[in-house]
């Protein structure tokens, strides 16, 4: 079993007036199989955690450790990261024109494995991961994320999940922009990679309608940069009907 912990984390973002604060002070444990969501209003610090885990250089840690099995997080290079088993599923993923999703799933694949994978083996897993997204096969052939639909995206970004099998996953707002049927594809796809290989999932979301496909372990409230509120998850059926007013002006 695997263990992630954050300890007294701190982090600021650059601006035009000098380094903001945004994350001020979260401790938070995922063990492996575990799924954490992470709800709160906008501005909160939901993505910021996310981006400083991953390396992220507009992220500034100024406090805190982040522990993956014991080794410092916080002391590797983001592709470092990435090959101790983190993986960042994006809220807005970047497009790579020239580079095709085939090759650029085979290249992460390499990089993370330090061998390339048995091409018969590798064209079979990819295939029977993209049926299962509902992803036409010619999708392969495409550009990474240019001309995508944001439900496209989304399930591009499971699809690398389902193949690069981290330890540990963070999925920014994977919910962002999708419809009834493009959500619960995502969903399905997001328990079947966790099945094959137990990941933790740290899932970070404003809606419960997500939760609804993705079952949540522990459920953790941000606000103003620190975790306001946790519990199970009754604690999201309740921020549903209640929202967040309560935490915000506890917090002020």
């Amino acid at each position: 079993m695997s263990k992630l912990e954050i300890k007294n984390l701190h982090v600021s973002v650059g601006t035009q007036d000098g380094p903001k604060p945004i994350l001020k002070g979260v401790d938070l444990t995922i063990n492996s199989g575990e799924i954490h969501a992470i709800m709160g209003p906008n501005g909160s610090g939901k993505s910021t955690l996310a981006y400083a885990i991953a390396g992220h250089p507009n992220y500034e840690v100024t406090d805190g450790e982040v522990y993956l099995d014991g080794e410092n997080v916080l002391e590797m290079e983001v592709d470092e990261r990435a090959r101790a088993g983190l993986f960042l599923a994006m809220q807005y993923p970047v497009e790579v024109a020239g580079v095709s999703v085939s090759n650029f799933l085979r290249t992460a694949k390499t990089a993370i494995e330090g061998e390339a994978p048995a091409l018969r083996t590798w064209v079979k897993d990819v295939n029977a991961a993209m049926a299962k997204l509902r992803m036409d096969p010619e999708f392969a052939q495409r550009d990474v994320n240019t001309g995508f639909s944001g439900g496209e995206k989304k399930r591009h970004e499971i699809l690398q999940m389902k193949l690069l099998h981290p330890r540990f996953a963070i999925l920014d707002e994977t919910d962002s922009g999708l419809d009834v049927d493009a959500l619960r594809i995502v969903g399905e796809g997001v328990n079947d990679a966790q099945a094959d290989t137990n990941a933790g999932i740290l899932l970070i979301t404003h809606y419960t309608r997500v939760l609804d496909y993705i079952k949540p372990h522990f459920v953790h409230v941000f606000v103003n940069g620190r975790i306001a509120e946790q519990g199970g998850p009754e604690l999201a059926a309740q921020l549903e009907s209640e929202g967040y007013d309560k935490y915000v002006a506890a917090a002020v």
